[in-house]
């Protein structure tokens, strides 16, 4: 009897022990952060009256809302925003300086996600990779944490909107190839493209989009938020004859690049990330997967027209709707409750200097072609060498080879550099960057030019404009990449899995989004990750 009883409870216990064992951590299905393309954080605000209650408000209603989100670094690019979101870093570290900048050593201008080496798989445009980036993201983290058995994905418009949040070690990254109307990648990921994406090109719902015109949602009295429509203040489509609405589609075209301006492309994006979620079954099992999604129809939208104009709100007005849409589709793939989502920008943008003019604020444009030229033959006129080598992302690059082989004294070439800048108008500060400490400037300033900072990649000397002032292309549109709020200050919503319902108005930066993601899921935090745990939304998990 004795003997049956040890039996008895040698089974139990084993059988405890594998049940033990067998119980998975809790973690979300599916985690899909979404990242909107020159999104201010007022737009929440701004549009809140024209929003239904199912897209951006489900988040914020039920959702954590950070309302004073800020990016930490310069400049307040595309590349080294999506690259902040996921690795948790900042450009000094991650290395991803801009979108484009000089390779200091070689004088080589590089694109944030070229790579030379891969071969492009579906198109023209994918000769890319994220070959550039020196760290994890979260993405690769949680790939490493689950012996690569979680599946990671980027779907963008923009390739750099869509490689560089899924990292180095995705299972797949799309982007959208104008002269085909299709999305594609490299073979840095894959020999071909997956079926499910061969299914969905072949809708050809780019060709559909291309023949839909661009008219108002609503009636125009009911957009209470925007000026006037106004040549002087916004750009317009080359087959167009008037920035007014409607914007016709163009009845011939030799690309698709009208879709990246106008909100069909969102919907695109939208469509291309459900089919992502469909054929590679993501959120089906007990492992987590990761969706990265980019929105940048409102980047090229904005850059044409700026804040204030009536395209915008409707932009924001028919994006509701897609989220709307999208929030409910991952209801019925993944399950109400299975799937988490973050939902923020890689920037913010300004508004149009000529309208902050009019409107007797301080304000101005500098066409920084223009200003790169004065300068580079000021320079070889007065100390006899072409040392210059671009005026770009607000940064100074000096061909240091050069300056060495001529025995040049650079403190003296860039103090010379410096006094020629300041006469010009809207530059407030230049900052040699390897005597940061010596400038006086005031945080978080001072931290966000330090932070921005990478050797190799960046200019010697970091121009600083007077506040409303940018480097522009003309007078209409507007652009980004400054330390103001308008540029700096982003949208950070949280909701489902694992996400209390409440808001905080500390500060936050950029750099904290990736290891609260990392908290949430229990998962290492990327390797260059500077940033901070949100306890607000991990303690109430």
């Amino acid at each position: 009897m004795r003997h049956f009883l040890t039996c008895i409870g040698l089974i139990l216990f084993v059988t405890s022990g594998t049940a033990q064992s067998n119980k998975q951590l809790p973690r979300p299905k599916l985690v899909v952060g979404i990242v909107i393309d020159q999104m201010r954080w007022d737009y929440l605000y701004k549009y809140y009256s024209h929003m239904g209650d199912d897209g951006f408000k489900r988040m914020m209603n039920d959702g954590y809302n950070c309302q004073n989100t800020m990016i930490n670094y310069l400049p307040s690019f595309t590349g080294p925003g999506h690259a902040t979101i996921y690795t948790g870093s900042v450009p000094a570290i991650h290395g991803i300086a801009a979108n484009d900048w000089v390779e200091n050593a070689s004088g080589k201008f590089i694109y944030c996600v070229e790579d030379e080496v891969v071969k492009s798989i579906g198109g023209k445009a994918g000769k890319m990779s994220p070959v550039s980036m020196k760290t994890t993201t979260v993405t690769d983290e949680l790939r490493l944490a689950t012996n690569k058995k979680a599946k990671v994905f980027g779907v963008g418009i923009k390739d750099r909107g869509s490689i560089l949040p899924a990292g180095h070690m995705a299972n797949g990254a799309f982007w959208f190839d104008n002269s085909t109307g299709n999305f594609i990648t490299s073979s840095f990921y894959m020999n071909e493209l997956p079926e499910w994406l061969q299914q969905f090109n072949q809708q050809q719902l780019p060709a559909k989009f291309m023949k839909q015109d661009w008219v108002l949602t609503d009636p125009k009295n009911m957009y209470t938020f925007s000026k006037d429509e106004n040549p002087t203040y916004e750009g317009q489509f080359k087959h167009e004859t008037s920035t007014r609405f409607p914007h016709k589609a163009p009845k011939e075209y030799k690309d698709y690049n009208w879709l990246r301006y106008a909100p069909w492309g969102n919907n695109l994006t939208l469509l291309a990330a459900n089919a992502c979620i469909d054929g590679e079954e993501l959120g089906k099992d007990h492992i987590t997967d990761f969706l990265c999604v980019t929105l940048s129809t409102t980047d090229y939208a904005g850059h044409m027209y700026a804040p204030d104009a009536l395209e915008m709100e409707d932009m924001y007005i028919r994006l509701d709707m897609a989220m709307a849409s999208f929030l409910k589709g991952l209801d019925e793939r993944v399950g109400k409750g299975n799937y988490t989502v973050f939902l923020t920008a890689d920037h913010g943008a300004a508004h149009n200097a000529e309208y902050m003019k009019d409107e007797r604020v301080p304000a101005g444009s500098v066409a920084m072609k223009a200003v790169h030229k004065a300068l580079k033959e000021y320079v070889k006129k007065e100390t006899g060498h072409d040392v210059m080598r671009a005026l770009m992302n607000y940064q100074v690059y000096l061909d240091e080879a050069a300056i060495k082989e001529h025995d040049m004294d650079e403190e003296a070439l860039k103090d010379l550099i410096k006094d020629w800048l300041y006469k010009n108008p809207g530059v407030a500060n230049v900052i040699d960057m390897e005597d940061w400490d010596d400038a006086v400037l005031p945080e978080p300033l001072n931290t966000m030019i330090v932070n921005g900072y990478y050797r190799q990649r960046s200019g010697q000397l970091q121009i600083v404009m007077e506040p409303a002032w940018y480097s522009g292309y003309g007078k209409t549109g507007t652009t980004h990449g400054s330390w103001n709020a308008y540029d700096t200050h982003i949208p950070l919503l949280w909701y489902g899995w694992g996400i209390p319902k409440g808001e905080t108005h500390r500060t936050v930066s950029m750099t904290d989004i990736a290891p609260t993601i990392a908290a949430l899921l229990h998962i290492q935090m990327p390797n260059g990750c500077i940033g901070q745990v949100i306890t607000e939304i991990t303690d109430g998990e």
